[in-house]
């Protein structure tokens, strides 16, 4: 399961690899529009082959009060449930479930980081929790359910049904 090499995580035909800064060497998914507009976040599997996600707060990242506005931080934690899920993803997949409760603010130039696990993936849902931190301080939980689903093919527009 660590090993991501022949599996749908490397193999995106959307998948980006960062070669340059900070985040040389992470992966981003360049597909979803509203992530890569709120972003860029990042995500890598470390050696023990856990996935780590990131990102360093900008000012865009941030609300009237200077702080992380809850929905960047909302929208980076359903990005990390893809990421942690990827390993047993194995395709596309839906967020059907989420849940989470703000701790703590962050600020501009904070490197925001999460950590997570899969807390168990059956056959059509895999269930996922996490929190995200600068340093130390935990500023955001969350948990969440991903269904897989399978995509249709594209059918002809032009036929008439029978």
């Amino acid at each position: 399961m660590n090993d991501l090499s022949t599996t749908p995580f490397v193999k995106r035909p959307d998948l980006y690899v960062e070669t340059e800064g900070e985040f040389a060497g992470w992966r981003t998914w360049t597909r979803d529009n509203f992530e890569t507009n709120s972003g860029p976040f990042w995500h890598r599997v470390e050696e023990d082959g856990r996935v780590r996600c990131a990102f360093r707060v900008e000012k865009k990242h941030l609300n009237g009060q200077r702080n992380v506005h809850g929905g960047c931080f909302m929208t980076f934690a359903d990005y990390c449930l893809f990421a942690l899920a990827s390993p047993v993803l194995q395709g596309s997949g839906v967020t059907v479930a989420f849940g989470c409760e703000f701790l703590d603010a962050a600020h501009e130039g904070e490197l925001i980081e999460c950590e997570g696990e899969i807390t168990r993936a059956g056959g059509s849902l895999i269930f996922l929790r996490g929190v995200l931190k600068s340093g130390e301080r935990s500023l955001f939980t969350f948990s969440g359910t991903i269904k897989r689903v399978k995509r249709k093919p594209p059918t002809d527009a032009g036929a008439v049904a029978t």
